[in-house]
This record gives C-alpha cells, sequence and structure tokens, in this order.
C-alpha cells in the first residue's frame, strides 16, 4: 500500500495538471472563435454554378471533371498535425482506407499523423503537410493543382475529400464531400446526393468552348472548396481538442476523488495504530 504522503503528492500533481488543461481548454476556446470569424463560404458562387451547367448539356462534353470513366477514385484525408484531438485523426484516416479499399481507388493524405496512421494500415499514400492558418489559401491551391494535374493525366477520375467538420462547439464529426466529378458534386457534406443538372436549351454566347468553360470554372470552385475545407478541419480541430480535454478533466477529477479515499482512509489508519501505541504504552507504564 502506497504511504499516505505519496498519495497526497499525487492528488497535488493532479490538481496542478487539471489547471494547466483548464488554461489549454480556455485557449482551445479562443483559438475557435477567432477561426469562426476568420472561416469564409462562397455560398454564391456555389448557387449560381447550377444555374449556369443546366444551361449547357454536359452530356456532350468529354472532360474527366464530367465523366471520370473507369479511372480510379482519389481520396484525399485531411487530418491534423496537433495532438489532443482524442482520436479524430484515426476516424479521418480509417473512412479514408474504407473508400479507396471499396472503391480501389489511390489515397492522398494531408498532415503527418495521418500519414503515420496510414502506415501503419498498411495504405500506400502521397503525403503533404499539414494545414496551417496562415498559408491556408496557398495550401489549397497547391493541392488543387496537384489534383487536376492527377485528373488530366489520367492517373485517378473521381475524387472524395474526408475531412472533421464541426457542426457546434461541442459536436463534430467526419464528412465526405463529394467533389468530383462536377455534375455529382454536393454543396455541402449533407448524406444525399442531388441529381444532376437537368439541361435546359438556353441561347448563350461562349467566346470559348463549353469545355473550357466547365475546366475553368471546375478549376476555381475546386480551389475555393478546398479552402473551405481546410478551414472546416482546423475548426473541428480546436472543437476536439476542447473536448478531449474536458474528457480529460473529468478523469483526473474522479481520479482524484478516489485517491482522496483512500488518503483518508490511509490516514486513519495511522491514526488508529498510533492511538494503539500510545494506548498500550500507558497500560504498560501504568502496570
Amino acid at each position: 500500500m502506497q504511504p499516505a504522503i505519496h498519495i497526497k503528492k499525487t492528488i497535488d500533481f493532479n490538481k496542478g495538471f487539471r489547471s494547466l488543461l483548464e488554461v489549454m481548454k480556455l485557449v482551445a476556446v479562443s483559438q475557435y472563435h477567432i477561426l469562426e470569424k476568420k472561416l469564409k463560404h462562397f455560398e454564391k458562387l456555389e448557387d449560381l454554378m447550377p444555374e449556369f451547367f443546366q444551361s449547357i448539356d454536359l452530356n456532350k462534353i468529354d472532360h474527366p471533371f464530367i465523366h471520370p470513366g473507369s479511372r480510379p477514385m482519389g481520396v484525399l484525408a485531411v487530418t491534423s498535425d496537433a495532438g489532443l484531438l482524442g482520436g479524430i485523426n484515426m476516424q479521418v484516416v480509417s473512412k479514408a482506407v474504407e473508400l479507396v479499399n471499396e472503391n480501389k481507388g489511390r489515397l492522398i493524405v494531408v498532415g503527418d499523423r495521418g500519414n503515420i496512421y496510414a502506415a501503419t494500415m498498411g495504405m500506400p499514400c502521397i503525403s503533404f503537410p499539414g494545414v496551417q492558418d496562415d498559408r491556408r489559401l496557398a495550401q489549397a491551391y497547391e493541392m488543387r493543382d496537384f489534383l487536376i494535374q492527377k485528373i488530366l493525366s489520367g492517373e485517378i477520375g473521381a475524387l472524395k475529400v474526408v475531412y472533421p467538420r464541426a457542426i457546434s462547439f461541442v459536436v463534430h464529426r467526419v464528412d465526405v464531400a463529394n467533389i468530383l466529378p462536377f455534375a455529382k458534386a454536393r454543396k455541402d457534406a449533407a448524406p444525399d446526393v442531388p441529381p444532376e443538372p437537368v439541361y435546359v436549351e438556353k441561347d448563350l454566347i461562349l467566346e470559348s468552348t463549353p469545355k473550357d468553360v466547365v475546366e475553368y470554372l471546375v478549376y476555381l470552385i475546386l480551389g475555393q472548396r478546398l479552402y473551405e475545407i481546410f478551414g472546416m478541419s482546423r475548426l473541428c480541430e480546436q472543437a476536439a481538442r476542447f473536448t478531449h480535454l474536458e474528457e480529460s478533466c473529468q478523469k483526473i477529477q474522479e481520479m482524484n476523488q478516489k485517491l482522496y479515499l483512500q488518503y483518508f482512509r490511509r490516514r486513519h489508519e495511522i491514526i488508529d495504530a498510533n492511538m494503539r501505541e500510545l494506548f498500550s504504552a500507558r497500560s504498560l507504564y501504568a502496570k
């Protein structure tokens, strides 16, 4: 049995460690609200695109952005390089690996921790550095250029992005965004996929061919969509960290409650032993 002094030191250490976690929770809350204010959504652009694509017949356009054919699916997993996230990175990689196995696709991972998890699962992947707030836009455009090059070269066809998303500060989940083929792309990560746009013949004057117009618009939309997804993953990182820290604080509190019981029990045992020894000594002295 541990001495009472050791139990008391453990209790004091846990109290100090819990205070540190409380400070880290406040930092996570602050970072979450800062990132939430900086997060931009390009809803107007997404609302206009379906209307435009209804004015041209996509079935007549032979382009990998519209018709990927039998090319392998590309699955992009967005993970974080930070710790204390409660296993959210593992959930993202597990979902991405599941999609790769189901569709015989190819895995692309953002984040060193995601790369490590993919390696432990025996899944080869192409890795990129984790998302950084000051380089988020540049990283989104770099990823867009890389993906477009892979699609146009025929190495991948359809494209899905697996990423963590914060529904609220305390609720987060792993979402899958269907990016390409564009005609089936979702505006958000809702579970149901809307039908392809219905072609409505209109009189349009196009300076470029419909194929070039589609390629340029998808080029723009893909960059903005990746920028949003990178931002939402960073936002979810702070929410997941807060949740994990809150759970850790509760576990420390429960641990300390048990230690307090052990400490007082040990103290009472020592007091009882001292009283018995004192009583025995006085009895011997009286005799």
